[in-house]
Parts: structure tokens; sequence; C-alpha cells
């Protein structure tokens, strides 16, 4: 498979086909590279909300300035940040090194303790704005997977985060919704989907030390 060709075919997609839906597996493939991405320190403080059901889709419309994606896409993909990041996440995660890794606690107590230390000393907004560009890591992850398996999909800011998360009750689950991707199948109708990818040259955009 030619990874850039494939860049080249995917767009963000206006018009989804509401009578197509990826596979199982194809969906299996979403949440692994999810859960794969790489974050800072190796923290996974962001969560994946995973909506198939089209009636709560619906719901979602008026909250997403009625871009139709939200509910015509055979899934939506709502990536979420913790509320709270705290000296727990920092246990969780190294509890899990020594769990797969078997590494004594001894070699990693030191670098647990200052990462306690940097989050500590965190300022709320911070956190918040660190969290949410580790979404955006993953966001990025996801879209490149997508072009990878041909499933079509549209990243999405434009939407109300504070209804998503009164609607589908993320913030009794912890979580604040910040960015969309809605999967599936283009339209064959979607004009957007056969215009040429406008880019400057790599000339324009790489520079060469």
């Amino acid at each position: 498979m030619n990874v850039i060709e494939q860049l080249k075919w995917r767009y963000a997609t206006k018009k989804f086909d509401a009578t197509k839906s990826i596979s199982h597996e194809q969906l299996s493939i979403l949440k692994e590279a999810f859960n794969l991405t790489a974050l800072s320190y190796g923290l996974q403080t962001l969560k994946l909300v995973v909506i198939e059901d089209k009636v709560k889709r619906e719901a979602l419309v008026e909250h997403s300035y009625n871009q139709r994606q939200v509910v015509d896409a055979s899934h939506l993909l709502i990536l979420c940040i913790q509320n709270e990041i705290d000296n727990s996440d920092v246990d969780e995660h190294f509890e899990n090194i020594t769990a797969i890794r078997n590494t004594p606690e001894s070699i990693l107590e030191p670098f647990k303790n200052q990462l306690k230390s940097t989050i500590k000393t965190m300022p709320e907004a911070k956190k918040i704005d660190w969290a949410t560009r580790q979404a955006y890591i993953a966001l990025g992850n996801l879209m490149t997977v997508c072009a990878l398996e041909k499933i079509d999909s549209c990243p999405m800011e434009g939407f109300n985060p504070e209804a998503y998360d009164k609607v589908l009750g993320l913030s009794e689950k912890g979580l604040k919704s910040v960015l969309l991707l809605p999967v599936g199948y283009r339209a064959e109708d979607d004009m957007f989907s056969t215009l040429k990818k406008v880019r400057k040259s790599i000339d324009a955009t790489v520079i060469d030390l």
C-alpha cells in the first residue's frame, strides 16, 4: 500500500453514505490505534467514546451546528480528556509498567516522583491545555489509520462540548469532550470527494538545514 497515495485520497468528508457501516474488524483497528497513540510521559489520560446508535447521535446534531456528519457516518468517535489528572494516574501508569515489563520499583521510583511533582505544580488551566494537545495527537493518529484502512473521516472542532457532556453524561464519568471524528464512507454525491487536494509545495513547507 502506498501511504502517500492514501493520504492524498483522504479528505475531510462533508457527506457520508448513511447506508454504509465500517466492519467490526475496522472499528477494532481504530480502537487499538487510539490505544497505541504516543502520548506525553506515556500517561493515557484520554478516553475514546464510540457511538453507533443513530438515535443518540441524532440528539447531538443540534449541538454540532447542525452538521449531519455526526449522524450520517457509520460511527461517531469522541475524544475526551479527564477533568482531573493527579497522582492516581501516575501510580496506575507505573503499576502497569511494573506488571508488563517486570521493572523493579527501585528503578522507577525516581521518575515516578518527578512526574508526580510536575503534575502537582502544574496549574489547572495548563493541565487542560496539555491534555487537549494530547487529544490532537490521537486525532492525527486516528485520521492516518483511517486513510490506510480506506475509512473516511471528518475531524471536527465545531460542536458544543458542554452540551455533549450533558447529553452523554460524560461529566459524571469525569470526562470532557474536546474533539469529534465521524468515520464511515463518503457519499457518491459528495462533490468535495473529487476535488484535487490543495497544498503548498514541499519546498514551501519543509526546511532542510
